[in-house]
């Protein structure tokens, strides 16, 4: 369960923490001793209350979801380049099955955040969208049908206590259709043994350049949001 986050209630305190020294700095001067002008300064700028609104919230949200999956592409990109370098196709299929998932949640360097790729045509079953990540994937999915492209969306869940950030993930072709594209013939009989084999109800597979892969998917509960601001 998530704790909600009383803003009102945080702001009250410090007003009454700094009243409170405020009343002992006047206070404890005699009356012919002056009250150092730095004093004064100090308190007028503790009690200076931080006002953040939803919209810095959202795009500060935005933002760390963006870089997050930026940073996790380019990551899983390198890895199984190197993968495919130390032991081809089969030796990068194998690479995402261990790995993939816990590179993604590594960059986050938070345990409250999520970062997931999800997809209808997942090859991996933990990759299968939730219903919120399906109705955005179907949003999507129209979009590349009409060739449109697809803006990254983010929006409030569980009552606006969550952001749940997405990007579309569009299939680039080139060195993926050798584990992605069109079996037998992008595919070879040896690739397509190791992804049997360690993916028995595997989906992902006839992609062309341009289509939709699936999507990132990452939510970050807005309490972190507040953290960083």
């Amino acid at each position: 369960m998530i704790r909600n986050f009383n803003y009102k209630e945080k702001a009250m305190e410090r007003i009454s923490i700094y009243a409170w020294v405020f009343t002992l700095l006047v206070f404890s001067c005699g009356p012919r001793e002056r009250i150092p002008k730095e004093a004064f300064e100090e308190v007028n700028k503790n009690m200076e209350i931080k006002r953040i609104s939803e919209v810095e919230i959202l795009e500060s949200a935005m933002e760390w979801g963006d870089s997050l999956t930026t940073k996790a592409q380019k990551n899983l990109i390198e890895n199984l380049q190197q993968a495919i370098a130390d032991g081809g196709f089969g030796e990068a299929i194998k690479f995402c099955k261990t790995n993939a998932t816990e590179l993604e949640n590594e960059l986050s360097g938070n345990e409250e955040i999520l970062i997931r790729r999800v997809s209808t045509k997942h090859r991996n079953p933990s990759n299968a969208p939730t219903e919120e990540e399906a109705m955005i994937l179907e949003a999507y999915a129209y979009n590349s049908e009409q060739g449109l492209e697809s803006d990254p969306n983010i929006q409030k869940i569980e009552g606006g206590e969550v952001f749940l950030y997405t990007k579309a993930i569009i299939f680039p072709g080139g060195l993926c259709n050798n584990c992605h594209g069109k079996p037998e013939v992008d595919i070879s009989k040896s690739t397509l043994e190791v992804i049997s084999s360690n993916y028995p109800e595997d989906m992902a597979t006839g992609f062309r350049k341009g289509d939709l892969r699936g999507m990132w998917s990452v939510r970050i509960p807005k309490k972190e949001v507040v953290k960083r601001l």
